[in-house]
């Protein structure tokens, strides 16, 4: 679904491959209260930031943990819809509030249902590159 993706610049209308690259905690690597997870969108790297606190918020609403899976596909999805209205080409990051993680969550697991399953992760050999 997300996680390796085509997605055509509404602007300038050139087809943009995103692909997922890395997750990781950014309280270590940049002190701050998110998981970010790296694209790359035809070679150059952007980030997407969760808040942590969405994990809790998610638990506390559906009794179920946001896994690393279904992180990837909000930050794609989330992705696919900046680019698709037009977001600023020249940030390296974006950061999601809670309330579009929920919403992207919601979003993920009901194309994911109709897809028959979501996407199993790591996403090919060349995907760890």
């Amino acid at each position: 679904m997300y996680e390796d993706f085509h997605v055509t610049d509404r602007w300038s209308g050139e087809d943009l491959h995103c692909r997922w690259k890395a997750t990781q905690v950014a309280i270590a690597t940049r002190h701050a209260d998110a998981v970010d997870i790296r694209f790359d969108v035809n070679g150059r790297a952007i980030w997407v930031a969760l808040p942590c606190t969405a994990w809790v918020e998610q638990k506390q609403r559906s009794g179920k943990v946001i896994t690393d899976q279904i992180a990837i596909q909000v930050a794609g999805r989330y992705l696919k819809q900046l680019i698709e209205e037009g977001y600023d080409a020249r940030r390296e990051m974006y950061t999601m509030s809670v309330p579009e993680v929920l919403t992207h969550i919601d979003a993920v697991v009901e194309e994911g249902k109709k897809a028959g399953e979501l996407p199993r992760l790591p996403v090919g050999i060349d995907a760890l590159v």
